[in-house]
């Protein structure tokens, strides 16, 4: 996402939140099991019995959650609690969560070891990011970093010539500051921070721009720009013929080039240089070998017409917006990105993802319903003050699934881990 120089400055202030940069680069520094310790290990993945199930809640609810939905002890009782997630309610679709960890994460935001829950139907998938974890872990964390946060809505506006848009839009300017006070009065946590305008013949379209504090904010920014069009309608010296709330201009749940010229969402990116000896050994390959597979597959990328190119991040990011409450369809835009990898000093391996348009929240949506709650509190993300935190977590997560899915691909095992994870075993 390409920005001015003056809002580059204000970026890298929000950043670094009045820390120096020694301290900014501390909050960044590798951190090696063998000085640091990482916390208990899962049974193995594979091990599908009740002893095995409490064994790793045991293990998990050190952490200090206690876990009552998950596991079933404790079941929904007063149905009321779904009012505002669902319409005409019959049950619930059983998803099994899985947990990957403990992953090392450095990031501004997300600082620690992270037990990680993925709800998901599709095997290998935790298997894959569980390895992933490992070598970021025993690499000294992932570093990660939430650059920047907006959401948009997109009204459309239609006039009868280029004269009534020309004037339409100066008013609009000079009007911004009653937008925002408009927008402001119909969320606590919402700003209306900038307009972004777009003319097309006698059409013009708006890029509403908000911040949302620590929801996703797609229902928030909806009401708030319906707020400001309604004045608009009442007011304008220019009335337009007619407006929409969205000209399927904001990039809502769908993958678009918007997502790389402006962030909808959080846009977040993760790093890790992987030592030579735990790359061999965990995956079986080269860091040359892995290098040539990422050439490929970047040009394969290009030829296929993919917006961003990456291996896998839907995955992770489906299964994690599942345990945690998310809205799922935000996947179709969440889910584009950039995997890049790199050779450096002795042989080791570069990679780094960054996802520019993250649609996560911790409050509102699903977030508050039992299971979700309780897997949003394992990963210290219930709550306010906690999406930046969360994005980080799942950019992390997602670098976890690149390592390993490119890896068993650079190693020619990609179908053997579908085949011994991925199948139904007949009894």
């Amino acid at each position: 996402m390409p920005v001015p120089k003056d809002y580059s400055i204000k970026v890298i202030k929000d950043v670094l939140k009045g820390k120096s940069l020694n301290e900014f680069t501390k909050k960044l520094r590798a951190r090696f099991p063998d000085k640091e310790p990482l916390p208990e290990r899962l049974p193995r993945e594979v091990l599908l019995t009740e002893e095995a199930q409490e064994q790793r809640i045991r293990i998990l609810e050190k952490t200090g959650v206690k876990f009552q939905f998950v596991n079933g002890k404790k079941h929904i009782e007063d149905l009321s609690i779904f009012r505002g997630n669902i319409e005409n309610f019959i049950g619930l679709a059983q998803i099994p969560i899985g947990i990957i960890g403990p992953l090392r994460i450095n990031g501004l935001y997300a600082h620690g070891d992270f037990y990680v829950p993925l709800a998901t139907t599709e095997g290998a998938l935790v298997a894959s990011y569980n390895r992933g974890a490992k070598i970021i872990s025993f690499s000294g964390g992932a570093k990660v970093m939430c650059l920047h946060s907006r959401v948009s809505r997109a009204p459309g506006f239609a006039f009868n010539n280029l004269t009534e848009v020309g004037q339409f839009i100066i008013w609009c300017v000079e009007n911004f500051n009653k937008f925002q006070k408009l927008a402001k009065t119909t969320t606590t946590h919402g700003n209306l921070e900038d307009i972004k305008i777009t003319i097309e013949g006698n059409q013009v379209y708006i890029n509403f721009e908000y911040t949302t504090g620590d929801a996703a904010g797609q229902n928030m920014v909806t009401i708030a720009t319906e707020q400001v069009c309604k004045y608009i309608m009442a007011k304008a010296p220019i009335k337009p013929r007619f407006y929409f709330i969205e000209s399927n201009m904001s990039g809502d749940k769908k993958a678009t080039t918007l997502s790389y010229l402006f962030v909808r969402g959080k846009k977040v990116t993760a790093e890790i240089i992987i030592p030579r000896d735990i790359f061999i050994k965990f995956l079986h390959t080269t860091p040359e070998m892995m290098m040539e597979y990422w050439k490929m597959s970047f040009v394969g990328g290009v030829q296929s017409g993919s917006i961003g190119v990456q291996g896998h991040y839907a995955n992770g990011l489906a299964a994690l917006f599942i345990a945690c409450g998310q809205d799922v369809a935000c996947v179709s835009e969440a889910a584009m990105g950039i995997t890049r990898v790199d050779i450096v000093q002795k042989g080791d391996l570069y990679i780094s993802v960054t996802l520019p348009n993250l649609i996560v929240g911790t409050v509102g949506g699903g977030t508050g319903l039992p299971t979700q709650s309780e897997c949003l509190a394992l990963l210290g993300c219930k709550g306010q003050g906690s999406a930046k935190k969360f994005a980080e977590i799942c950019t992390a997560t997602v670098l976890a699934g690149e390592i390993s899915i490119m890896g068993a691909l650079a190693a020619g095992q990609f179908a053997q881990a579908h085949i011994k994870y991925g199948r139904k075993k007949k009894k």
